[in-house]
């Protein structure tokens, strides 16, 4: 990986964060239940933008050790007080080896690189060493997703075509509660983020490109490199929906209060109240198809209005 990419990255990684958050890392990485040694925590999403500690904080923390469960991340949910300040978060947690195979591409799995090749932090690292590799990992989900990008892309374009065609792609093959047009409000949400990025990830991976007016640019990308490209692309399309709804299931089971979150998470990103009786808070598995049923439901009927 260039040093070029490695330094933007090093740089976006390195944003500031409130204290709060900044503790509440710190204490998910050191008071751990299960032992595990911790490598560094990355907080990303919404509230790192805004800067606002309401609704649910994201956590990904990486640990050191070299097991790994069948499906991950392991996902949990974590309520905290701050000098006096109460603080929620979903945490995600997986080894960092496994992290960067999927920051490579190497796995079947979409999520690491689609969703940290956005904006994120590095709220708590070990040591220097740690901090090391995990800019090493995020470097790799820039690369990953720009040569996506520009392989599923228009021949030419500007980089904001070319990241609006990814995100487009990457939405529809999971399974997301999120309103069609998500990848317009990552775009104008994280403008500075994202300004100049592409062709950094391009060219530290050998990826030319021709730069034309009003910042239209024209990779160059052979017919056989994109054609591999889409390929890869197809293996991981196909499992995006199965892998997401076994990570649901699994989730839970190992999320405490997974019922109230999922009812939040649905709330804030279509504006559908889901009624949280106490039967779905003890059984969030059984109680999903009623939900997604009333979900599609209310979805069909707006549209209908809109029609």
């Amino acid at each position: 990986m260039t040093t070029d990419l490695e330094g933007r990255v090093a740089a976006a990684l390195a944003r500031s964060v409130t204290a709060p958050v900044r503790a509440f890392a710190a204490h998910l990485a050191t008071h751990r239940s299960d032992a595990r040694p911790v490598a560094a925590a990355l907080f990303y999403g919404s509230n790192l933008r805004t800067g606002s500690l309401e609704g649910v904080l994201d956590f990904y923390i990486l640990t050191t050790d070299t097991r790994e469960e069948r499906i991950w991340p392991r996902v949990s949910y974590h309520e905290w007080e701050w000098q006096g300040v109460p603080l929620r978060a979903k945490v995600a947690t997986m080894n960092l080896t496994t992290f960067a195979a999927a920051a490579r591409g190497d796995r079947l799995d979409t999520t690491i690189w689609a969703r940290f090749v956005q904006p994120a932090a590095l709220a708590w690292q070990a040591d220097d060493a740690a901090a090391a590799s995990v800019v090493t990992a995020v470097s790799q989900c820039a690369a990953t997703a720009a040569r996506l990008a520009v392989a599923l892309g228009p021949q030419a374009g500007t980089p904001e075509d070319y990241w609006r065609a990814l995100f487009r792609a990457t939405y529809a093959a999971e399974f997301r509660v999120e309103k069609a047009g998500r990848e317009d409000s990552i775009l104008s949400a994280n403008r500075d983020h994202f300004d100049g990025l592409l062709p950094l990830a391009l060219l530290a991976q050998g990826i030319d490109f021709a730069r034309g007016a009003d910042s239209v640019i024209r990779p160059h990308l052979p017919a056989t490199q994109r054609l591999a490209l889409l390929r890869w692309w197809r293996a991981r399309r196909r499992m995006g929906k199965p892998l997401n709804v076994t990570r649901l299931l699994k989730a839970s089971t190992t999320f405490e209060g997974a019922a109230r979150y999922a009812a939040w998470k649905i709330e804030r990103h279509t504006g559908i109240v889901v009624a949280l009786t106490p039967w779905r808070e003890r059984h969030p598995v059984l109680a999903a198809p009623g939900v997604l049923w009333r979900l599609w439901r209310a979805r069909r009927a707006a549209a209908r209005s809109a029609a």
